[in-house]
């Protein structure tokens, strides 16, 4: 959908890396999740037993799905953001907005990398297992900081379009979700 008071152009260029990957990931992590689910619900009314495995995979399947739809959102140009604000504007700061957003979004998923980053190493190293199964806990947080990395690419895929294209990007112009 085009936003009336945005100066931007259906023109501007694709995505060079398609978000189908992360697509076929997010969907098969929200089925995997909705199948663990079930089962466990199936079970325990049938059987009064629950599942112990289904909430640790449950909790990591869930950071999958969000960090993929964060990703995802980044590349299509769909973040959460004022867009009110912005709107009231002339182009110059519209862009300057996307500009300066698109930098927060860096700077923060390189945050949740780094920190993320240091809990993977930290589970790792001190040997922290899952209080469910028993399972090395690092496995599970390792997700975290893989895809806060293809969020900070998205993010910057999404720069580089937003200066080469001197004007804020056109929400028209990357492949609908």
């Amino acid at each position: 959908m085009s936003d009336p008071g945005n100066p931007l152009s259906p023109q501007d260029p694709p995505l060079r890396v398609p978000i189908t990957f992360e697509k076929v990931l997010a969907a098969a992590s929200m089925a995997a999740l909705c199948l663990i689910t079930l089962g466990n619900v199936v079970t325990r009314y049938l059987t009064n037993v629950s599942f112990a495995f289904t909430e640790e995979y449950s909790i990591a399947l869930m950071v999958v799905v969000t960090m993929l739809g964060t990703s995802i959102a980044t590349a299509a140009d769909r973040q959460i953001r004022i867009t009110w604000f912005a709107s009231l504007l002339p182009p110059a700061g519209r862009r300057a907005a996307e500009i300066f957003s698109t930098l927060a979004t860096i700077a923060m998923f390189v945050l949740v990398l780094v920190l993320g980053g240091r809990l993977v190493w930290d589970e790792y190293r001190f040997e922290v297992t899952s209080p469910g199964l028993g399972e090395p806990q690092w496995i599970y947080t390792l997700a975290l900081p893989l895809l806060a990395a293809v969020v900070i690419g998205r993010a910057i895929g999404h720069l580089v379009r937003v200066l080469k294209a001197r004007r804020a990007p056109s929400r028209d112009a990357i492949e609908p979700l």
